[in-house]
């Protein structure tokens, strides 16, 4: 159903990009640019990452079908890929790696730090690709549920564009437990969606 897609969608990709969880790294990346030039870098980052997404989602399954894999092959493997990234979340890996990637880019230029590593691969990552993809697939050319995807696309990168927006009130209202604790519970709830998608696949290949 539509609604039970909608849902699914909103929910894998909120925890897989992680908005909120995002802004201190966009803070760290940022630190020393104006507030201007910082809202020049979440509307890009936002724009990067979002059309990064959208074209995963409209052309993955054809590329899918051009590398002879299949849909339930790609389940699987994204099921554990993103498995992989919800076990960095609990154990705090995914943090640890956002901090050297924000050390690393506080030189670049703004127009550089937007493209790299906000928009890749922190924001439009290979979890978040990988998702996307898995739930193209899952929409079955659906035109409603497609279009149901390209909009839960849009509302994470605005998501995103608000919590960079609004991140030094965000950063001091969650702080750094608040924050490391977030993770943790976005990683549990990650690792079942990724669960779920291995059981899918495989279900998929043992019925055919």
């Amino acid at each position: 159903m539509p609604v039970d897609f909608l849902i699914s969608a909103l929910v894998t990709l909120f925890v897989v990009v992680d908005p909120i969880g995002l802004a201190p790294t966009f803070l760290a990346v940022t630190e020393g640019l104006s507030e201007k030039l910082r809202r020049e870098v979440a509307l890009r980052v936002a724009l990067i990452a979002g059309i990064i997404l959208i074209g995963a989602a409209l052309i993955g399954d054809w590329l899918l079908a051009a590398l002879s894999i299949s849909l339930s092959a790609f389940r699987i493997a994204g099921g554990l890929l993103l498995f992989s990234i919800a076990a960095e979340m609990v154990l705090g890996v995914r943090i640890r790696r956002e901090g050297e990637a924000a050390e690393q880019a506080v030189d670049e230029r703004a127009r550089n730090i937007a493209a790299f590593p906000l928009g890749i691969p922190l924001m439009a990552g290979p979890g978040a690709i990988t998702a996307t993809v898995l739930l193209a697939g899952r929409a079955d050319a659906n035109p409603v549920q497609l279009a149901l995807l390209l909009a839960v696309v849009i509302a994470v990168a605005a998501a995103c564009f608000v919590a960079f927006l609004f991140a030094t009130r965000i950063g001091r209202l969650i702080g750094v437990t608040g924050n490391i604790v977030l993770s943790r519970l976005l990683g549990v709830l990650l690792a079942a969606l990724a669960v779920q998608y291995v059981v899918d696949g495989v279900r998929a290949i043992l019925a055919g």
